[in-house]
């Protein structure tokens, strides 16, 4: 995100939410480069007003969430690499509640872009939701003992709700610490 450029597109803006603890959430971080401000300046705003942000709109994340965040980013560029303290996850009614705090004609513009990508996902969900309602309906009108059919809507199945497979690790792994001759 470049400094003095126009609004992200929604699809940018969209990749850039989360899922962490149950909820979409963007980072202080990235909300303060779309703002065009410090991130020590949106988090000084935030704490001036901190009762206008409950644990529900804004929260601070823990180092594993923070790693499994920048997993989920194939490159980091530039600044960020290196972190010192874990960001601020802000959710949807936390970037609303942002733009009480931060008044500029900035604030309110990225505000409302990300107030359109937060409603899109939810229809996109709705959507989702409707077809596993059709889907079930439509499973139990036709007969079980027809096995072909059967086997369509598990592979229906599969491919909606794909099984949580454990990420492996990737790299070496060391058994145990030796010296430079081999021994411990």
């Amino acid at each position: 995100m470049k400094k003095n450029s126009g609004l992200i597109t929604l699809e940018e803006l969209q990749e850039r939410i989360y899922l962490v603890r149950g909820h979409r959430i963007m980072l202080s971080t990235t909300l303060a480069a779309l703002y065009e401000v410090e991130p020590k300046v949106l988090l000084q705003a935030v704490k001036r007003n901190i009762d206008r942000f409950p644990s529900d709109f804004a929260f601070k994340l823990e180092w594993p969430e923070v790693d499994n965040i920048r997993s989920q980013i194939v490159t980091l560029k530039g600044r960020g690499r290196h972190i010192k303290y874990p960001p601020y996850a802000f959710t949807e009614q936390g970037v609303a509640m942002l733009s009480s705090v931060l008044r500029s004609k900035r604030a309110v513009q990225v505000n409302i872009a990300i107030m359109r990508v937060f409603v899109k996902l939810r229809e996109t969900l709705s959507v989702h939701r409707d077809l596993a309602v059709k889907l079930a309906e439509l499973e139990r009108r036709i007969s079980s003992h027809d096995e072909g059919i059967q086997t369509l809507f598990d592979a229906i199945h599969q491919i909606m709700n794909p099984p949580d497979a454990q990420r492996r690790r990737i790299g070496f792994g060391v058994e145990e610490r030796r010296g430079i001759y081999g021994r411990s």
